[in-house]
């Protein structure tokens, strides 16, 4: 363990001292990334530091452990020639992936394979898929600063910890030791604003090492158990290259554009389009991926039916999560010929019957999710495997009452970006109805013998929380994004009662709305310091005074029906002079509008 420390931060020493070396040469050398409609950096930014990475693996791994893996060294060494002559002199996208799938040929000629299956050839087919898969979602994943040396460096320490798990240090561990240090030497220039970029010299050098090393050792599949820890542990391990490959290729492929084609439709892309910064952005994914490493290491450790649970429902979660991105706006009104000509993709799925026959899959999901749960929390050990055949037997009523009940009920008519109270309410009813339903029908067919009432309360408990969380889950993520908004002007909304509270979900839920909420102002001694819909109270209309005058807010929106003449006057008078735009509510119009 401490010597795969010292290793590391070796490798962190040198490569941290060698990428200022390759960014002043890439830049006297003009290999420079250049801003244009595709890309997302506005300034050009050196190339190259990929260099610096593979260097530092290649030269620490020869010096320390010579011979050792040389399948290894030869396949990732040519993954980093073919990206370092890409970022030089520009290959072809079929060029490119011919060589990639060569390279790949040459990982499984010599023993790594996936062991997902039964069948050679089908696993052979299967592991070429996954190098060149995961080799080119680290090379999509270069999209922002920061996002992909900082995933690699997470899913480096988690296969890390995984390999150390199997209580041996081996070779794989050293050499990954080594790219976790170089990877995390490199990521100190490569914070937003970026100094330098890895190009796919390192994009391509990181993902192929992470693919083959994620499969254990040639022959073997990495001492996995079962065939949860075989599949579901590399797949979360991986996740977020894996997540926003799929989520790209989809929804470029459903707009009819093509899915090697540069874009800025990334899910990074659409966090920032939301109103996150780009580190904020940056933070979401590399949350994601922690949190999916984490389930990789309880994988492989415990392998049990919890893990699995839980494993199922993040799953199902970043699913929900790519449905909300992809209803994010990611371009400019002057692209909307291209959006109708389908060239750009689009930001707005609107296949209505497409949308709730997910739903309804999603619910059938999480009722057999819920209703195994609910057996799993009642009985433990020998009592779960002497009542699971009554699980089996009674799976079916349950899922079919169940999914009529939410369809009775009109749960399948709401709109997930406005989910309220009284929607939630609707759910319970229609689990309710369901577990009545379901219950009357064991009764009647099997006289509820050998049959647990305590699980069909928990049962509902658990579906309520889950199918209504699951709803919600657009509004979080909104609230989310709205909280932590960096663009847009700062707004500040003159009154705090319930047209206030109004006002304000509108005028942030609007998709063009581009506001940064700061707060309420209201002169009622009673309203100072609460809070409504999460957002403080500043003070009265002298603290609202003080705001414009010092620079800190943009925009303020009356919402009072009555205000003194005087005092409006005033405060449009202060708006004008510090150029802070004034709109006001006006009742019986419905809409805001300015003060003129």
């Amino acid at each position: 363990m401490i010597d795969l420390a010292i290793r590391a931060l070796i490798a962190f020493a040198l490569s941290s001292a060698l990428v200022p070396v390759c960014r002043v040469a890439a830049g006297r050398l003009g290999f420079t990334a250049r801003p244009h409609q595709g890309r997302w950096h506005k300034q050009p930014t050196p190339l190259l530091g990929g260099v610096a990475i593979a260097t530092t693996v290649l030269i620490l791994h020869a010096l320390s452990a010579g011979t050792q893996l040389p399948i290894l060294l030869l396949g990732a060494g040519l993954m980093f020639v073919l990206g370092l002559i890409d970022d030089l002199v520009t290959l072809r996208a079929y060029t490119k992936l011919v060589a990639e799938v060569a390279i790949a040929s040459l990982f499984v000629f010599f023993g790594y394979r996936l062991g997902w299956s039964s069948s050679l050839t089908l696993d052979t087919l299967l592991t070429m898929l996954w190098i060149v898969g995961l080799t080119n979602a680290y090379n999509l994943l270069d999209n922002i600063d920061g996002l992909c040396a900082g995933i690699a460096l997470i899913a480096g320490v988690s296969l890390l910890t995984t390999l150390l798990l199997n209580g041996n240090v081996t070779p794989e561990a050293n050499f990954l030791a080594l790219l976790v240090g170089a990877t995390a030497g490199f990521l100190v220039y490569n914070f937003h604003p970026a100094s330098i970029f890895m190009g796919d010299s390192g994009s391509l050098f990181i993902g192929a090492n992470l693919a083959v090393l994620s499969l254990g050792s040639p022959n073997g599949n990495g001492g996995a158990s079962n065939v949860l820890s075989i599949i579901a542990g590399p797949l979360l391990l991986l996740l977020v290259p894996i997540f926003d490959t799929t989520f790209v290729t989809v929804s470029r492929i459903l707009s009819g554009r093509s899915a090697t084609q540069g874009g800025r439709d990334h899910s990074s892309h659409r966090l920032v389009a939301m109103g996150l910064s780009e580190r904020r952005a940056v933070a979401v994914l590399w949350t994601l991926a922690g949190l999916g490493g984490l389930l990789s290491l309880a994988i492989h450790k415990f392998a049990n039916d919890w893990t699995s649970l839980v494993a199922a429902v993040f799953l199902l979660a970043m699913i929900i999560f790519a449905v909300y991105l992809s209803q994010v706006r990611v371009y400019q009104d002057a692209d909307e010929r291209l959006l109708e000509s389908g060239r750009i993709t689009p930001f707005v799925v609107s296949f209505v019957y497409r949308r709730r026959a997910a739903e309804v899959l999603l619910d059938l999901c999480l009722v057999s999710i819920g209703y195994y749960a609910s057996y799993r929390l009642r009985f433990e050990g020998p009592d779960f495997a002497m009542y699971f055949p009554r699980f089996l037997e009674s799976l079916p009523l349950v899922l079919g009452t169940q999914m009529i009940a939410l369809f009775a009920v009109g749960a399948y008519r709401g709109v997930w970006r406005y989910f309220g109270l009284m929607d939630g309410v609707t759910f319970a009813k229609g689990v309710f109805f369901g577990t009545l339903a379901s219950v009357s029908l064991i009764v009647y067919l099997y006289r509820f013998e050998n049959y647990s009432r305590g699980v069909f309360v928990i049962y509902a408990a658990l579906v309520v929380l889950m199918l209504v969380g699951s709803r919600a889950s657009f509004r979080l993520m909104s609230e989310f994004a709205h909280r932590r908004r960096q663009i847009g002007d700062r707004l500040v909304i003159y009154g705090a009662g319930d047209g206030a509270a109004a006002t304000a979900r509108e005028l942030l839920s609007a998709r063009q709305g581009g506001y940064r909420m700061l707060g309420f102002i209201d002169d009622d001694p009673d309203m100072a310091r609460r809070r409504v819909q999460g957002y403080p109270v500043l003070g009265d209309f002298a603290s609202l005074e003080s705001l414009i005058t010092n620079g800190a807010v943009d925009s303020v929106v009356i919402t009072m029906p009555v205000i003194d003449v005087d005092r409006l006057k005033r405060l449009q008078t202060l708006c004008e002079e510090q150029q802070v735009s004034l709109l006001r509510l006006r009742v019986e119009l419905d809409r805001l509008v300015a003060v003129s």
